[in-house]
């Protein structure tokens, strides 16, 4: 009896269909964590973040700047499922509902739950293989390094950071996750644009502290002036005015 080859695609299919909706909630540490799912048998809820349209809308950003270092987008799209939001729910919730969306190519704002059903072999665990590489690709192509720094060192430090968290009782969510390999840097280094940023700020900050004191001092001056005119101005009118005594003096007696 021959094995059915689609018959690994049709159960692929039934799981995928399971995933039609799911309700979330902000969390205090202003994240997107999952509260319910529809496919509760290949899905575990607890601490199960879902990155936000303006936190993927960050990352698209990031990622743009690896496309010349050979970013696949088709890794990214394959790495996620999408939804959009559907209604508002009691107690701050939403709920989302799935579409097939292109996560790069969407119009609208979506929200993206990474495939973690096989944590270890699955799409969202590619991704973040792929993007790591590109990453310290990039990094050894814009910093001088005496050796070229390797994938292996970035992944100790990422790994140290996540089990500071777990030690802390708590777990690193997705978008803290993807950030944190997009955006790493190694200990005593920094890129160009990141130095020229804090640079900008810096002089933004200086400048504001400038203007700000500068028309502060000008306009106590200002109404320090304007008091000193007045009490002047008053001093002289009183001058001109004649005393009581003057009024009620008597006229000067002719002599005799």
């Amino acid at each position: 009896m021959s094995k059915n080859p689609n018959l690994g695609q049709v159960v692929m299919d039934k799981m995928e269909t399971r995933l039609d909706w799911c309700n979330v909630r902000l969390g205090e540490d202003k994240n997107w964590w999952v509260n319910e799912i529809s496919d509760n048998v290949n899905w575990d809820v607890d601490g199960l973040g879902i990155i936000d349209p303006k936190q993927f809308f960050h990352m698209n950003e990031l990622l743009d700047s690896m496309t010349e270092y050979g970013l696949a987008s088709e890794i990214v799209d394959e790495a996620f499922f999408t939804f959009e939001i559907d209604e508002e729910l009691e107690g701050g919730r939403i709920r989302l509902s799935r579409v097939r969306d292109s996560l790069l190519k969407a119009e609208d704002m979506l929200f993206a739950l990474p495939d973690v059903m096989d944590e270890d072999k699955g799409p969202y665990a590619d991704f973040l293989t792929h993007i790591s590489i590109l990453r310290v690709k990039m990094l050894n192509d814009l910093i001088n390094f005496t050796e070229p720094f390797t994938l292996d060192e970035m992944e100790e430090v990422l790994a140290e950071r996540q089990n500071n968290d777990y030690l802390e009782g708590r777990r690193t969510h997705f978008y803290v996750e993807v950030e944190s390999i997009l955006e790493f840097v190694p200990e005593g280094f920094a890129l160009d644009h990141d130095i020229k940023d804090e640079d900008e700020e810096v002089k933004e900050e200086d400048y504001s502290d400038l203007d700000t004191s500068t028309v502060d001092s000008g306009a106590k001056e200002e109404e320090k002036m304007l008091r000193t005119e007045d009490l002047k101005w008053e001093e002289e009118e009183r001058e001109k005015e004649p005393t009581r005594y003057e009024d009620s003096a008597p006229d000067e007696i002719p002599p005799k």
